[in-house]
């Protein structure tokens, strides 16, 4: 195999690398792009058998020699060896792999992987998606759920295989799940195709029927959910060991579930802060006041449903009232948000005769001090209209 990248390179060291630098190298980039630590990863593989071609050729000295002066054709058998390069070619990737790790390591990393095939493994975590109340998400509640998970086959009792029988050990990997085929000078180590990893097989008349050899049913279950005050768009809920069964006797997955909350008719959130809309009578807004707005806080775990708002003399539309703590509590029920009240200034309609000659008496006695913004704006807009005009004559 040739690379087009340098050797040095692959291996992240200078040209003036020693020995010891180089094998340090390689046991990083080796336990970084090994196939086994990449889910079998062919992109990873491709990298790895790169990695050990220059450690190969660099942890040799004349093999070194060669690559520093005529690069990869000089360790290839052309350009400057008189046609005869090295022969022998690169070592095996797994031999490369236990001289640099040791044959104590290799042993325990192959236990560990056999172990992971055929031993106890851990079930998979499953998802549940779950719509709640902003009220149920301020106060807290207590929820049902049904999910489906993987459940151990009850006719089989987690083999696969009918009653009275029992897997083999699968004869194309001898029970190791994997199985090696030449490629080049390399050996490339895959899932064996047969047990699909396993390491046991079951003879087709020996499947369990209810399960279809795989040992595990989806079963409906129903759950108790406690679901915390402070919750929010995105929360997750970890309910352990509620997963999937596992194989082999290996423990259950979690399950998580994934909170939503619905919009509200009323409420806003932002953050801890909840925002509410109230509008308020022109007459009030312009003589101040109180309002009394909606509280989702009190009408959620209480029972009262509203809190007063005071309403100052002149208050304009899009001004804000903050009522300090009946916003959302927090996860760790320490504090609480507040309640954020964005009056909205109502204009009358449907008037009657009287009541319009009264609104007309009324603009006619209001001045520039009873309307500050009506004669701020239009002193601006003459301004912007007479410049206008000049820049256009």
């Amino acid at each position: 195999m040739t690379s087009s990248s340098d050797y040095y390179d692959l291996l992240g060291v200078g040209r003036d690398a020693d020995a010891a630098a180089l094998k340090a190298a390689f046991r990083k980039k080796a336990m970084e792009h090994h196939p086994d630590r990449n889910g079998g990863c062919e992109d990873a593989m491709a990298k790895f058998k790169e990695v050990n071609q220059a450690y190969s050729v660099l942890s040799d000295p004349q093999k070194r020699a060669a690559y520093d002066r005529f690069g990869e054709a000089g360790v290839n058998g052309a350009g400057g060896m008189g046609g005869g390069g090295f022969s022998g070619g690169p070592q095996d990737i797994n031999d490369i792999f236990s001289q640099v790790f040791g044959d104590a390591f290799g042993d325990m990393f192959n236990r560990a992987q056999q172990t992971r095939r055929s031993g106890p493994q851990r079930g998979s975590d499953i998802r549940h998606d779950l719509e709640i109340t902003l009220e149920q998400a301020y106060c807290g509640a207590e929820a049902e759920i049904d999910v489906a998970t993987a459940a151990a086959c009850e006719t089989c009792s987690g083999s696969g295989a009918k009653p009275g029988t029992s897997p083999q050990t699968c004869s194309t990997c001898a029970g190791q799940g994997r199985v090696r085929t030449a490629n080049g000078f390399f050996q490339v180590e895959r899932t064996c195709p047969s047990c699909g990893g396993q390491g046991r097989r079951l003879a087709e008349a020996d499947v369990c029927t209810s399960c279809r050899g795989q040992g595990q049913v989806r079963k409906h279950r129903t759950l108790s959910l406690k679901i915390p005050a402070g919750v929010d768009d995105g929360s997750r809920i970890r309910l352990t060991g509620e997963g999937d069964v596992g194989r082999h006797g290996g423990p259950r997955g979690d399950l998580y579930v994934f909170l939503s909350v619905k919009p509200h008719d009323l409420f806003e959130r932002d953050g801890l802060d909840l925002l509410v809309q109230a509008p308020v009578p022109m007459s009030l807004a312009a003589l101040g006041g109180e309002i009394e707005a909606p509280c989702l806080a009190s009408a959620a775990c209480d029972g009262q449903c509203r809190t007063t708002v005071k309403v100052d003399v002149g208050s304009q539309t899009g001004k804000t009232v903050r009522i300090r703590g009946k916003g959302m509590p927090d996860l760790q029920g320490r504090r609480r948000g507040d309640l954020v009240v964005e009056l909205f200034v109502e204009t009358p309609t449907n008037l009657t005769s009287r009541q319009k000659e009264l609104m007309r008496e009324l603009s006619e006695t209001c001045g520039d001090k009873q309307q500050p913004r009506h004669a701020g704006f239009f002193k601006k807009a003459r301004t912007f209209w007479s410049d206008l005009t000049d820049g256009n004559a």
